[in-house]
């Protein structure tokens, strides 16, 4: 399998789906209320912010947006991943979180590599950028296994793109 392959919205990979977030899910993630479902440690607190900051830009909730990570076997949403639409000058930026759970299975680099390869449809994008802290090797081996490699950053982070 390729990336990933589309069925409607979602995107689908070989253990996961990327599907857009339901309205009622960002609403119980705001409200700190529990759904079937979710892993037992979803949401965790990056999704937390994330749904607060969806709830403000719904924007962001477009084809590009934000979605859920959810295991195909058990289908429980394990994570969020998304992109922060629209483009500046044709680049956009990826963020992701997983739950604890769920960590150093590969998912989250799984999840990346498809939605930057989807990214990278939109004719308006020429790049996908991520920058992380460099406190957080886990998320700097992501990128890396993703494709993305490393082209600046700070004392603090990490500033990473593909590069084709």
């Amino acid at each position: 399998m390729s990336a990933f392959s589309t069925t409607g919205a979602d995107l689908i990979t070989e253990r996961l789906v990327l599907r857009p977030w339901p309205t009622g899910e960002l609403t119980a993630v705001r409200l700190g209320d529990r759904t079937p479902g979710w892993a037992p440690d979803f949401p965790a607190e990056g999704d937390r912010v994330i749904a607060g900051v969806l709830a403000d830009h719904p924007g962001l909730l477009g084809p590009y947006g934000h979605r859920q990570i959810a295991e195909r076997a058990s289908g429980l949403v394990v994570g969020s991943i998304g992109l922060f639409w629209p483009p500046l000058d044709g680049v956009v930026e990826i963020g992701y979180g997983m739950v604890p759970s769920r960590r150093g299975q590969g998912y989250a680099t799984e999840a990346t590599r498809a939605l930057v390869a989807f990214a990278l449809t939109a004719p308006e994008v020429k790049a996908v950028r991520a920058t992380t802290e460099l406190t957080n090797p886990a998320s700097i081996r992501v990128l890396e296994k993703a494709g993305l490699r490393r082209v600046g950053g700070d004392s603090a982070t990490a500033e990473f793109r593909n590069i084709e």
